[in-house]
């Protein structure tokens, strides 16, 4: 009962990592209801057209957040690349943390 812990927020990654996996679930599973009750797929031009003018504002956010992506994934290869050999630990170096 003396020991407090101490509770870590969640990185940006982490948080980023759930925000791609949560909408991506919703839109697959979205797509498969639409398909279950209609027998086939979004029809895209229909959908557009019935949002209207506010189709351009949710394509720009579908937009924005693709590249959001884009530059999560290339900083992690450019990361990935710029570290050198000698400064990641193999495994036969790490000690079990107490």
């Amino acid at each position: 009962m003396g020991e407090t812990e101490k509770q870590e927020d969640w990185s940006i990654s982490t948080i980023s990592w759930y925000a791609i996996f949560v909408w991506f679930g919703a839109s697959l599973f979205s797509q498969v209801v639409y398909m279950a009750f209609n027998g086939m797929p979004y029809d895209t031009s229909l959908m557009l057209a019935a949002i209207g003018p506010v189709a351009w504002f949710i394509i720009g956010i579908e937009i924005l957040a693709w590249i959001f992506i884009a530059i999560f994934f290339s900083g992690k290869v450019v990361n990935r690349l710029n570290v050198k050999p000698h400064e990641t630990s193999s495994s036969d170096t790490i000690s079990p943390q107490a």
